[in-house]
């Protein structure tokens, strides 16, 4: 097994992020075009907001497929082809002309974008022992924050001075070189040992993932977490365009800056989990992400992007303990539970929309605070019952 700061640790762990960061760059660079592209396709909030719906809907429903057909064929594989056709697919969006070829392209690239986050932990979890695993998944979330930082500021950015057609241009070609980098410095795998594909056997695992409450129960975390924090970037987007802001396309995508909370704060999980327990971190993690969402209430830029800051540090925290959580607790088809930790995780986020939707048209930002709030509380009580799930098993244990 590869130890933690060795160099095939940090060699496989640079390839990862790196894979990582083209993941989310292409993923997330429509996010700050949305209220621009609503004006020019003449659509509303709901419908622009397919745009990254559809994506992580496509890639939840791709990471089952991927993480299960990871464990015949490997996963190395399955991390390289995925990224060249996610490139593929964003280039082909400069080139489309109509609200739905965009959506339908977008749909296509959400399913090969499921490739690498379908296996890139069950990876870590064949390669790296328990420590480097842990240290290692916390640098690579930080890679995913800096993903979404990145795609959404070269999305903004170029749309400012090419439209949003440049913006797709620009992204797809720093994928190339990342694409070509990641090729070059992701090691053949060591110890993953194929097991034949059976579909009958595939449903058996997943079943048993979901019946497992120490799995589950992360699952869900993760899943809700996350079908509040992408979410709230979408709708802040959408006040922040109007007055008294006025926010222009360029500085839309700077917002997204934001995301460097989360950056820190996966970073800083993996240190803090070597003398907390994860649920734990978990519960911390929750409760920051609830702190920042008051913050955003205020009607002050600067204290507005504080919040956000703060929301995004306690999301990733909390994010990278309940996907290492996983890692940790999954005996076997170790690639089918890190997907499926995954499917719950992109099926928030492609849901969130319709949850949000309504509390947007009532009350506005005020109303898309309260139903963060309220889906926040059962996030934290899900920590609480997985920190006194993992005490009464401890316990059994010793006996």
């Amino acid at each position: 097994m590869i130890e933690a700061y060795n160099r095939d640790w940090w060699r496989a762990t640079l390839a990862l992020c790196l894979g990582s960061f083209t993941v989310f760059i292409n993923l997330y660079a429509p996010q700050p075009l949305l209220p621009a592209l609503r004006h020019t396709f003449g659509v509303s909030t709901l419908a622009v907001g397919m745009i990254m719906s559809l994506a992580t809907l496509a890639l939840a429903a791709s990471l089952l497929v991927f993480g299960t057909l990871s464990d015949a064929v490997g996963r190395r594989l399955i991390m390289r082809v995925t990224l060249l056709l996610t490139t593929l697919c964003t280039l082909g969006l400069a080139l489309v002309q109509n609200f739905e070829g965009l959506l339908a392209l977008r749909v296509v690239q959400g399913f090969v974008l499921g490739g690498l986050p379908a296996v890139a932990i069950a990876w870590m979890g064949d390669e790296f022992d328990k420590r480097a695993l842990m240290l290692a998944v916390a640098l690579y979330i930080s890679a995913n924050t800096l993903g979404g930082i990145g795609g959404r500021i070269m999305g903004g950015v170029a749309a400012e001075f090419g439209g949003w057609h440049m913006s797709f241009l620009v992204v797809g070609a720093v994928s190339l070189v990342c694409v070509a980098v990641f090729w070059k410095l992701l090691p053949a795998s060591r110890n993953f040992q194929s097991a034949p594909f059976r579909l009958g056997t595939a449903f058996s695992a997943i079943v048993g993932h979901l019946r497992n409450p120490t799995l589950f129960g992360a699952y869900l975390l993760g899943g809700l977490n996350f079908l509040i924090f992408i979410n709230q970037y979408s709708y802040i987007t959408f006040r922040l365009s109007e007055m008294p802001y006025g926010l222009s396309t360029q500085w839309l995508g700077m917002i997204f800056l934001t995301y460097l909370g989360g950056t820190l704060g996966s970073a800083l999980s993996g240190r803090v989990a070597q003398h907390l327990p994860q649920p734990l971190c978990m519960m911390l993690g929750v409760t920051i992400f609830m702190l920042g969402t008051l913050v955003t209430l205020s009607p002050a830029l600067p204290l507005i992007l504080i919040g956000l800051t703060v929301n995004a540090f306690g999301f990733f925290f909390a994010h990278s303990m309940a996907s290492s959580w996983v890692g940790r607790h999954a005996r076997v088809s170790r690639g089918s539970a890190s997907a499926l930790y995954l499917v719950f995780y992109y099926l928030g986020a492609s849901l969130g929309g319709i949850y949000l939707e309504p509390f947007w048209q009532v009350a506005g930002w005020q109303g898309v605070a309260i139903a963060s709030w309220l889906i926040l509380a059962i996030t934290f009580a899900i920590a609480v019952w997985l920190r006194q799930h993992e005490q009464v098993l401890a316990a059994h244990n010793a006996t």
